[in-house]
């Protein structure tokens, strides 16, 4: 019978551990996200003569989006509650609608209550539902940077949906470094900002070398063929490379501590986790052009730009974005108004993945909204 318990629990903690990994690492649309989704209303919003930093141009790009709630005109006849949600790398409209941020985001009372707020979650360019590199132009597709896809949005909202300005921008990992692009490059437009789990300076050191080795892995992948690879699951190498990349970066070893206490729970972990991520193959183009995009991210000379109020919150157990690298809290000095948030490391915490837990800084969240009403 001991020897029993010990095997129940030593799979209890793999269960519990490897659900932790689907959470911080698969896209949301294969994960549930059933509840919002089934409230959402869906927009397909076609952009004429879309032109890149690059200079290359497509006649049109689709911008994908989900929305809540319903918008409502101010006495000037323009929408005045809109809310746009940004959501990370590899994510779609649907990552930020899962009940585990929708459930104390969404309801009667809370921050983003749907019967005060229209929000709007997109799949961001190059991603989910919205025009990519997958949809037929492969390694053709025009290389598309984070400027890109701030202006993507922008279109989508003024154009698609006729809003106009925003009440806030609340964006997770990616989104939260769009969010730092959106206040220099359109001032005036959003009222107020949350990024979650990001940092404000160059894509370099081991963030970039994290995405570099995900990228050069689906290149140098004998199937990759120059990008005309016939099927994803093909590229076998690229597939794995990745996988392991985003099992390191993607945990807290806190709670992985807690969750995998014995080299067979790990191990056992790790088998599991290869089966989900073997069912859950990446288009690669797709994915080395999300990774890529960050090449020419580096906001912090502009964040002075940034007037309306900001709260920016990290976490210290955070992979990606560890502390003491870029100085988050120096940075956010240089804007007027924004105050900087270090979740301290805990078991109770989710790595990167904190970002979508607004129990972890749900009481932040509101002070912040109530001292900017």
């Amino acid at each position: 019978m001991r020897v029993m318990r010990a095997i129940m629990t030593d799979a209890i903690h793999v269960l519990r551990a490897l659900a932790l990994l689907v959470i911080a690492v698969v896209p949301m649309s294969a994960a549930n996200a059933e509840d919002w989704i089934g409230l959402a209303k869906e927009h397909r919003i076609e952009l004429d003569e879309f032109t890149f930093g690059t200079g290359e141009t497509l006649s049109s790009i689709t911008m994908h989006a989900l929305t809540l709630g319903e918008p409502r005109r101010g006495d000037d006849g323009e929408i005045e509650n809109a809310v746009l949600l940004l959501h990370g790398t590899g994510g779609d409209a649907a990552s930020l609608l899962r009940p585990r941020f929708g459930d104390q985001m969404f309801g009667s009372g809370q921050p983003l209550d749907i019967t005060e707020y229209y929000v709007i979650s997109p799949s961001n360019l190059g991603h989910g539902g919205s025009t990519k590199p997958s949809d037929g132009l492969r390694a053709a597709f025009p290389r598309y940077d984070y400027d890109d896809m701030v202006r993507a949005q922008y279109r989508m909202l003024t154009e698609g949906l006729g809003v106009n300005r925003l009440k806030i921008i609340i964006g997770t990992s990616m989104g939260c470094m769009h969010s730092f692009v959106w206040g220099p490059m359109y001032p005036d437009f959003v009222e107020k900002y949350v990024p979650l789990a990001c940092n404000a300076v160059e894509i370099a050191g081991r963030n970039r070398l994290m995405r570099q080795i995900i990228i050069d892995g689906f290149r140098n992948d004998p199937a990759y063929d120059g990008g005309n690879y016939a099927d994803p699951a093909n590229l076998i190498m690229g597939q794995a490379i990745r996988r392991d990349v985003l099992l390191l970066a993607g945990g807290n070893p806190y709670r992985q501590a807690v969750d995998l206490p014995t080299r067979a729970a790990v191990e056992r972990y790790f088998a599991a986790a290869k089966q989900t991520f073997a069912s859950n193959p990446v288009d690669p183009n797709d994915t080395i052009y999300q990774f890529d995009a960050s090449r020419k991210y580096n906001p912090a000379a502009r964040l002075h730009e940034i007037t309306s109020p900001v709260l920016w919150i990290n976490s210290a157990d955070d992979f990606i974005n560890p502390p003491g690298i870029g100085n988050p809290a120096a940075l956010a000095s240089t804007m007027p108004n924004a105050r900087f948030v270090l979740i301290p490391p805990s078991p109770d915490t989710y790595g990167h993945g904190t970002h979508s837990r607004p129990d972890l800084w749900m009481d932040e969240l509101i002070r912040f909204l109530e001292e900017n009403p």
